[in-house]
């Protein structure tokens, strides 16, 4: 599963038997079609999609329209995008939610759990307010976790505006895609976790770091935290 999510996250293209073929022939391994495919439902795997299917749409739930064509970030708080992920352990897996601040790129909250119920994600939503005030607007998936109307009622409690991805656009929600990236590939694949502390433990670590320390080049190679902070402060 940590080699399918690695190579997942570079070619979210690759179906079930593309994937076969490439651990087998690869990577060595002896599976078959029907294992994949098995996997690729545990992990919530759609090709159709940039990231892993942790996007599970619920056709009788509230849609949105996309917010973010042409739209101009000027300013924190002006747009928070969120996101799942599944994220692999030496043994098992969970799967981690996260709210970003699209115009510094800060990591404004996040939580792990080993389900991905709607309650978590109105739980993190509620805080994240709590903590850093109210976004202008709120952009995620189509997954159940946010159209739910428990989710979306927060939302307007606050009158925030609801931007919703595209079904099947890969970009839309480019910027916690990024995060899921760096958070993988410089900590999680290099040393997996060895049960939920310690990925807790692991992920605080380097939401700290990428907070911060970690310099991001299209904010003008500075910390999340330093373009954040000043901006709220003036």
């Amino acid at each position: 599963m940590k080699d399918i999510d690695a190579w997942f996250l570079e070619h979210p293209y690759y179906g079930v038997e593309r994937m076969t073929d490439y651990l087998n022939l690869d990577l060595g391994y002896r599976i078959n079609v029907k294992r994949i495919r098995r996997l690729y439902k545990v992990m919530g795997l759609q090709t159709i999609y940039r990231k892993p299917r942790t996007t599970i749409r619920d056709p009788k739930s509230y849609k949105f329209p996309y917010l973010l064509k042409d739209l101009k970030i000027e300013r924190p708080n002006q747009l928070w995008q969120t996101d799942i992920t599944y994220i692999p352990m030496f043994r098992g897996f969970m799967y981690m939610n996260a709210i970003i601040d699209v115009y510094s790129r800060k990591i404004l909250n996040w939580s792990i759990s080993n389900s991905m119920d709607k309650e978590w994600c109105i739980e993190l939503l509620e805080d994240t307010i709590a903590k850093y005030g109210v976004p202008e607007i709120h952009n995620s998936d189509q997954g159940v976790q946010y159209t739910s109307i428990h989710y979306i009622d927060v939302l307007k409690k606050h009158s925030i505006q609801v931007s919703m991805d595209g079904k099947g656009r890969a970009l839309d929600n480019i910027f916690i895609e990024r995060f899921w990236k760096s958070l993988k590939y410089e900590r999680i694949y290099l040393n997996p976790p060895n049960g939920g502390l310690d990925l807790y433990q692991m992920v605080r670590q380097y939401v700290e770091f990428y907070n911060t320390e970690r310099r991001h080049t299209e904010i003008g190679k500075v910390p999340p935290d330093q373009i954040y902070n000043l901006k709220n402060i003036a």
